[in-house]
């Protein structure tokens, strides 16, 4: 005779695994992207690439991580470009999702990619020289 399992119920009053505010960080994201590649036409804003939204969990801020293609003047361009066109992209994010409140939008540089990039610089200088210098292990 097989033992018999009893799996408990969910309780219907139990916490979700995910916050509200994760999932309207990833669809501003979408929308952020869209709007800059669509309907922003400031020429000092260069490549850029929306990299992460950090949505407070009150849904009233929202900090966009942005890389930017480029060196240090176009990534400061860039950053003062977005930063005068905030006010145009909140009120298409208004017009693009349905919320009672509309978040106040940040500009942040993400130097993850960057950082990225050297890393891996790094590591194909280590390699060629092991490639060299084989012996001196």
């Amino acid at each position: 005779m097989l033992p018999t399992v009893y799996c408990l119920p969910v309780h219907p009053m139990s916490k979700p695994t995910f916050k509200r505010a994760d999932r309207v960080s990833d669809q501003i994201k979408q929308e952020i992207a869209d709007i800059l590649m669509r309907k922003i036409k400031d020429p000092r804003i260069g490549f850029v690439t929306v990299t992460d939204v950090d949505l407070a969990d009150d849904l009233r801020n929202a900090k966009v991580f942005v890389s930017v293609y480029g060196g240090d003047e176009e990534k400061k361009a860039s950053l003062q470009g977005l930063k005068s066109a905030a006010p145009f992209i909140r009120s298409e994010l208004g017009k693009r999702m349905r919320m009672r409140c509309v978040p106040e939008i940040l500009f942040r540089f993400d130097a993850t990619v960057e950082r990225g990039a050297h890393i891996m610089e790094l590591l194909r200088a280590i390699e060629e020289k092991d490639k060299k210098d084989p012996g001196d292990e």
